[in-house]
């Protein structure tokens, strides 16, 4: 067996088609490695929730940063800038008796075609009683100055620009991502230059404090973009990786490996151990695999362990323990069997020394094609709303974009790219695996 396998990688080399399934499958496995380390399982559940609102400085269904190299005219990144990670950006000074202004002043050079989406600035206060006064302008290129507000600051604000009417009202109806982004002789085009949000701020006691966060939302985000809940995609596309292979190659193998031994178990005992597979085999295969997945998932629990733990059982008794059956049973009659039972060999030697090693140069074909059926049953699971409710998942961005009209707003890019690294890990997959079939099978080679 060995010198089998040993002679079977050397001809992958020789079938461009497994070289390229190869590598496609490597890249998969180094993308999985990559998000258990950089995003630990518990970061990456904390992350897709969204807790402590993780995502509130990420622009909504925001498209991926790289889209800019196609535009003509070029679209808006975020803008993001604080007091805490700037100290210079904030002047403090004592005027005595507790009393202190804190200003500060937000500059930043805006060379975009395109108008941001949103525009927020968030207060982090420290006081006892007396809450913290700032008061807000915008400075335009053109030297235009237009108040914002005058507020007071709780101890943690979310003050949205975007969403006060009275900025509206004062930029004659015209929304502030635009009106205060919009050239004055022509309000459709963006006003390119050094734009400045100002803050003077007044804090009333020892030792109170504001610090300032001023985010300027933009149309494009990261390396995939973002969703309606604000999520970077990057999460969910990097962590399906190992869901995936992890769900199809498990399933793949255990089925594989478990109805491999159950079919030589049968074929060498015979008698009523024969009869119970085969019946427990017939019953199987009447039976529609995705409804029951549905139900299980529906009543009795949607996680992912569980339902691969379902798919490995009903795959054990598919239809594949025929197709071993028929192999063992011309292994069984096999001359080299004869002599292991002249010698005195048990069962349990015969079955793990000498008619399993004969069948193992065919089950790795077979079970390699088998991952992507798995990995797109997983997907089809989750796009159906019965996928793992803490993981993120390929299929489960998938439904997410399907339940809020990703296609019909024209976020393309939240249904491609899932999509694409679902075809893309069936496609490395199904060429290895035809690969290797040519290989083991010497009749294909031909074909």
């Amino acid at each position: 067996m060995k010198a089998t396998l040993s002679n079977a990688f050397r001809q992958i080399r020789s079938y461009p088609s497994a070289v390229v399934g190869s590598i496609i499958i490597l890249l998969l496995i180094f993308m999985a490695i990559y998000a258990m380390v950089a995003i630990p399982y518990s970061e990456a559940v904390r992350l897709w929730r969204g807790a402590d609102n993780v995502w509130i400085e990420t622009p909504r269904n925001a498209a991926p940063a790289w889209f800019n190299y196609f535009y003509r005219e070029k679209q808006p990144e975020s803008i993001i800038m604080r007091t805490t990670d700037d100290p210079s950006l904030k002047q403090v000074v004592d005027l005595g008796g507790g009393v202190a202004t804190s200003d500060f002043v937000f500059e930043f050079d805006y060379q975009y075609d395109g108008f941001p989406t949103e525009l927020s600035v968030f207060f982090d206060a420290q006081y006892v009683a007396a809450r913290p006064n700032v008061a807000l302008k915008w400075i335009a290129p053109d030297g235009r100055e237009i108040p914002l507000a005058d507020l007071s600051v709780r101890t943690s604000e979310n003050y949205s620009i975007s969403q006060d009417t009275k900025i509206t009202r004062r930029l004659g109806g015209v929304t502030p991502e635009k009106g205060l982004f919009a050239d004055p002789k022509n309000p459709d085009k963006v006003l390119k230059g050094t734009y400045q949000l100002v803050g003077e701020g007044l804090v009333f006691e020892e030792g109170s404090n504001v610090d300032v966060s001023m985010v300027i939302y933009g149309k494009l985000y990261g390396l995939a973009g973002t969703d309606h809940r604000r999520r970077d995609i990057t999460v969910a596309l990097l962590w399906g990786t190992p869901v995936a292979l992890a769900f199809g190659l498990v399933a793949a193998v255990g089925s594989s490996i478990a109805t491999m031994f159950l079919g030589a178990a049968s074929v060498w005992f015979g008698g009523w151990i024969d009869w119970l597979i085969r019946r427990i085999n017939e019953v199987v295969m009447i039976l529609p695999l995705l409804p029951i997945l549905i139900m299980v998932g529906l009543f009795y629990s949607r996680s992912i362990w569980v339902i691969l733990g379902v798919v490995i059982v009903l795959g054990i008794f598919g239809s594949g323990i025929l197709s071993y059956r028929a192999m063992f049973l011309q292994v069984k009659e096999s001359g080299y069997i004869d002599a292991a039972r002249a010698y005195g060999a048990g069962s349990g030697r015969i079955i793990f020394r000498y008619m399993i090693p004969k069948i193992i140069p065919t089950l790795i074909p077979g079970f390699v094609t088998q991952v992507p059926a798995f990995v797109f049953l997983e997907a089809t699971l989750a796009v159906l709303g019965l996928g793992d409710p803490v993981l993120p998942t390929w299929g489960k961005l998938l439904n997410d974009a399907q339940a809020n009209g990703a296609l019909l707003n024209g976020y393309f890019y939240w249904v491609l790219e899932p999509a694409f690294l679902l075809m893309l890990a069936g496609l490395g997959f199904a060429m290895l695996g035809f690969a290797l079939d040519r290989i083991f099978n010497p009749r294909l080679r031909g074909i």
